[in-house]
Order: structure tokens, then C-alpha cells, then sequence
């Protein structure tokens, strides 16, 4: 059995301990909307950008065909990015031995599910410094080190924003998250250790994570909200409906959510 566990507003330093007392459970890091004005600001106008040059390609009369076959290629290129760097985190700490599983960072730097601020696609490389910040304990409570590959890898970032910028539309870029979490998950020893990203990304991660191991799974969620919208505001992908995306597709075994701020408990069998 693997339980996944979705720790909304936390940082990364906690999952990482988290995961190496339960080496069998996978954590995700969702971190809260920003709260500065200007960040938000920036991270609506990057959003835009992306819709503003398809615009212009199609004002152009540049062919549609041409355009996907671009896409294609964008798609293509970053996910190898991703496998190669799987691949070789995942030799390196085969090479070192001793290591049952090892925790991979991987982040996904999305935040235009958000309905309200979008900085969570900032989020990933400031929970990167957390954790290689001089003034953090780098010692597990198991006595590990996180700077021994053997414990802690990082395969980088989903390239979120440059995929927008070439028009790649959130079906698609669901399924490149879920695709990016499988190539990890298929360099033993290593487990994706997932960087939010607005909660929107709970979805891809989970599908990838119950696809590729042939079934549903367990799923302990910690959050203020059970995210069930079937579409808020109309957006299926919203980061209010990631876990009716996850219970209608049928990759969840047992759903437990623990509503921190109401101090509610929900179970769905």
C-alpha cells in the first residue's frame, strides 16, 4: 500500500523529514498564494504573454499544423529534460549504494489555477533555498544528511511557463506533470518529492502515482479546504478541484481530509 500525503502551506524542510521517517510515503509541498501585490502582478502579465504570442502566430496566418508541430517539440524537449536528469540522479545514487529510496525533488512552478493570487509558481525555488539555507539544520531525525544524494536529489522544474508560452493548453500540460512524476518514479531508488505549485497539480501527481503502480491509492490531505469543486468558476483544472478530479478518475482508494481550519474530518471510503 502506498499513502500519499498532501501538506498544504507547509515547507519543504518538514516533507523532507517527513518522507525519510516514512520511507514509503510520498509528500507533496503546496505552497499558500503570495501575498505581495507586485509578485501577483508580475505573474499575471508572464500568463499573459503566452496567450499574447499565440495571438499574434494566428493574426499571422502562421498554419496551424506548423504550430503543433512546434509544441510537439517544445513537449518533447522537456520532458527529456526531465528523464535525463532522472536518469542520471537515479545512476548516481545507484553507484553510491545503501540507498532503499531517495527522496527527488521535483518542481512544478504553476499558479494560473489559483482563483486568487498565482504566486505559487514561484514557489519551488524559494523552497529550494529554505532547505539549503545556512541557518537550517540539514540532519534527518534519523540522523541522515540531506546533502547525501543517497537521501535527498533534485531533478529540477517542469518548465510551466515556457510550455504556456508556446500555447501547450492544461490537458496537455496535465499530462506532461503526470508524465515528469513517472520518469522519476522509473529510476529506482528514486521518489518524486513534488513542489507546488497551486493545488491544481495534486491531480497530475496522483494519477501518475496510481497509474504507475496499477491502482488506487490512500491519501492522508491536510488543507483548510477538500478542494471538490467540480469546476469552480468554471475552470476544470481549478485549484478548488483537484481531488473531484482525483475521485472521478477513480485514483483514489480511501480519501481522508483533515480541514485545519474548521477542525473538520471528512472520510470518503
Amino acid at each position: 500500500m502506498l499513502l500519499l500525503v498532501f501538506l498544504k502551506g507547509t515547507n519543504c524542510i518538514l516533507t523532507s523529514n517527513f518522507w525519510h521517517l516514512y520511507p514509503r510515503v510520498l509528500t507533496l509541498s503546496v505552497s499558500s498564494p503570495t501575498t505581495n501585490p507586485t509578485r501577483s502582478t508580475d505573474m499575471r502579465n508572464i500568463g499573459r504573454m503566452g496567450i499574447h504570442y499565440m495571438n499574434r502566430l494566428h493574426a499571422a496566418n502562421v498554419p496551424v499544423d506548423l504550430i503543433a508541430k512546434g509544441q510537439k517539440r517544445v513537449i518533447e524537449a522537456s520532458l527529456t529534460l526531465i528523464r535525463e536528469r532522472a536518469k542520471l540522479k537515479g545512476e548516481l545514487v545507484r553507484a553510491l549504494g545503501g540507498a532503499v529510496a531517495s527522496s527527488s525533488l521535483l518542481g512544478v512552478p504553476l499558479g494560473h489555477n489559483s482563483s486568487f493570487l498565482q504566486g505559487p509558481a514561484f514557489a519551488p525555488p524559494r523552497i529550494r533555498e529554505a532547505i539549503w539555507c545556512g541557518s537550517t539544520n540539514a540532519t534527518t531525525e534519523e540522523g541522515k544528511e540531506l546533502n547525501d544524494p543517497r537521501v535527498l536529489t533534485d531533478v529540477g522544474d517542469v518548465p510551466v511557463q515556457e510550455l504556456r508560452d508556446c500555447g501547450v493548453d492544461d490537458d496537455r500540460l496535465m499530462h506532461i506533470i503526470s508524465e515528469s512524476v513517472k520518469l522519476v518514479m522509473e529510476e529506482d531508488p528514486l521518489r518524486p518529492l513534488v513542489l507546488g505549485g497551486d493545488h491544481s497539480i495534486s491531480f497530475p501527481v496522483v494519477r501518475a502515482v496510481s497509474e504507475k503502480l496499477g491502482g488506487p491509492v490512500d491519501i492522508l490531505h491536510l488543507d483548510a479546504h477538500p478542494d471538490i469543486y467540480h469546476a469552480f468558476e468554471g475552470n476544470k483544472y481549478s485549484h478548488a478541484s483537484s481531488f473531484a478530479r482525483i475521485m472521478e478518475g477513480g485514483y483514489a482508494r480511501r480519501l481522508l481530509q483533515v480541514m485545519l481550519f474548521s477542525i473538520r474530518l471528512l472520510l470518503i471510503l
